[in-house]
């Protein structure tokens, strides 16, 4: 399975903002941005010229740490974006947040994506009864998630879930059995990705 493995803080750093890479830490005075507001390398602190394209790369490349997605497979996301009926940059944000590895995040059952990804590929969820081991499985309406039973990580799963304040309305939890529902898609309001996903269009309709 090909992963980003370069350090975390420094992608939020590069892109002048928190995406929660770290969970829990990225809350605390540890977390990279907080330590220091600019951009990482020698010449970070410099001036640097703000063109048109490169906002609209900036906007991409947060898009894809925000959401743990490699390249390639942003691109072909994308491409199954502007196949779709309605608004392009709109389906491209709900095929994103349809991943598993999000849907899990978002449910309160990881503190961070690289974690939920790690109970994903450990086989402790399943998805209506069956095993899923793909974190990019796309969750579709009327899903029921569940723990795996007799897992060893859900004392890591029940500490996830009190860091967790608010499930979004598209989706249903139940802390206590761990389990949850797949009400709806996500409509763009719901979904807090901070993100201009017209910029991203912008930059694949050059």
């Amino acid at each position: 399975m090909a992963r980003d493995t370069g350090p975390s803080c420094k992608q939020c750093r590069r892109e002048g903002q928190k995406l929660f890479l770290k969970g829990e830490r990225c809350l605390t005075d540890k977390c990279g941005v907080e330590r220091r507001a600019y951009p990482p390398g020698d010449h970070g602190r410099g001036r640097q010229k703000q063109s048109e394209y490169r906002v609209q790369l900036r906007e991409k490349q947060k898009a894809r740490r925000y959401y743990g997605v490699l390249e390639k497979q942003f691109r072909i996301y994308y491409a199954k974006a502007s196949r779709q009926e309605g608004i392009t940059g709109e389906n491209l944000l709900r095929i994103l947040e349809s991943r598993l590895d999000n849907v899990l995040v978002r449910l309160g059952f990881a503190g961070s994506r690289s974690q939920s990804r790690q109970f994903i590929r450990h086989g402790h969820w399943t998805v209506n009864g069956r095993r899923v081991d793909i974190p990019s499985y796309q969750v579709r309406e009327g899903d029921v998630i569940a723990v795996k039973a007799g897992t060893p990580v859900e004392a890591l799963i029940r500490d996830a879930t009190e860091l967790t304040a608010q499930v979004p309305a598209w989706l249903q939890a139940d802390h206590d059995s761990l389990t949850a529902k797949v009400l709806r898609k996500p409509e763009r309001r719901e979904i807090a990705a901070p993100v201009q996903e017209q910029l991203i269009v912008e930059l694949y309709s050059k």
